[in-house]
């Protein structure tokens, strides 16, 4: 939802409303766009599911390579490609500050990022130039520091979208939560293997 709310642009309608002006104008869509998606365990491979339907090219980086799934040293070649990144990686010490200057500058002009895995992956002031120099716009599920500050740059820098760490959250999230915790338990008594399992370094 982040990104197609980027691709439309919602924040400057945002601010059209706020000031209440009338600004219509043509939008891009998704259809044959490059979307790199910057983890690609259960939830970037919902979120390709997802995608596809649009007519979406996903890029998928993860730590290891495997066919048609790229690695964080091929960033260089993919980035200038993509016409959004996701990022959807946990936080580690190799993850931690990845989306620094030089990420956003492979990065295509006018790219969208999109973080809804952990704040401190993005380099806060690397992306605050990004955004005041119109490189990118973002939309940010989480942030670095978190909560944000009222008086941070960010709520006001141009072309983001913040939102307050709630991807993952809705109203039924504690009945499948527990739902799944039954079916594991489930599984560790009839010793099957457990799934989801965290692996190391995570």
């Amino acid at each position: 939802m982040s990104l197609l709310a980027l691709l439309k642009d919602l924040p400057a309608f945002l601010q059209a409303q706020g000031e209440g002006r009338w600004a219509p104008r043509v939008l891009a869509d998704l259809e044959g766009k490059k979307v790199l998606l910057l983890g690609y365990g259960s939830i970037g491979k919902a979120v390709e599911e997802r995608l596809r339907a649009f007519g979406v090219e996903v890029l998928p980086v993860a730590r290891h390579a495997r066919p048609g799934v790229y690695t964080p040293q091929d960033l260089p070649h993919l980035l200038p490609q993509a016409d959004a990144v996701v990022v959807l990686l946990p936080l580690t010490p190799e993850t931690r500050g990845l989306v620094d200057r030089d990420f956003l500058s492979w990065m295509k002009p006018g790219a969208l990022l999109v973080n809804a895995g952990r704040g401190p992956v993005v380099d806060t002031e690397a992306l605050l130039e990004a955004l005041r120099d119109g490189k990118v716009r973002a939309a940010l599920d989480v942030t670095d520091p978190e909560p944000l500050p009222s008086d941070h740059p960010l709520w006001q820098a141009p072309g983001v979208l913040i939102t307050p760490h709630v991807a993952g959250l809705s109203q039924g999230f504690h009945r499948r939560a527990a739902r799944f915790l039954a079916e594991q338990v489930g599984r560790y008594l009839r010793g099957e293997p457990l799934r989801n399992v965290v692996q190391e370094g995570y």
